[in-house]
C-alpha cells in the first residue's frame, strides 16, 4: 500500500497525539517534552515501517504451525518490539517500567490510534 504525503502525516500526528496521551498515563511511559513526543512519533514510524515486516518474517513459521491462532499475540508483540525500539532510541522517550510500560504503551497506542482514527473517519 502506496502513502501519499498527507496519510503520511496524518499517521504521524496521530501517533504523536496518541504517545502524548499515554505518556499522561500512569503507565511508566515517559517522554520529556512535545518535541520529544513528536520524534518519538516519527522514530516509531520508521521502525515499524522497517522492523515490523522482518519480525513478521521470523515469526511466519509458528504463525504457520500454530494456524494463526496465535497470530494476534505475535503481532501484538511486534508492536511491543517496535515501542521498545522507539523508547531506546529517543533520548527523552523512556519506559519506567521496562517491558511491563512497553506492553502497556504498545496496548495503549494501538487502542488510542484507532479511537481517533474512528474520530477522524478514516
Amino acid at each position: 500500500m502506496a502513502m501519499n504525503l498527507t496519510t503520511l502525516l496524518i499517521v504521524w500526528l496521530v501517533t504523536a497525539i496518541s504517545l502524548w496521551l499515554i505518556s499522561k498515563l500512569p503507565l511508566g511511559v515517559e517522554i520529556d517534552t512535545p518535541g520529544k513526543v513528536i520524534i518519538s512519533a516519527a522514530v516509531l514510524g520508521i521502525i515499524t515501517t522497517v522492523v515490523k515486516p522482518i519480525l513478521k518474517l521470523v515469526f511466519a513459521v509458528p504463525n504457520l504451525v500454530t494456524f494463526d491462532l496465535l497470530s494476534g499475540i505475535f503481532t501484538f508483540l511486534i508492536a511491543v518490539v517496535c515501542f521498545s525500539l522507539a523508547a531506546w532510541l529517543v533520548e527523552g522517550f523512556r519506559l519506567r517500567y521496562g517491558l511491563w510500560s512497553a506492553i502497556l504503551g504498545a496496548f495503549a497506542l494501538t487502542v488510542i490510534n484507532n479511537l481517533i482514527y474512528k474520530l477522524l473517519g478514516v
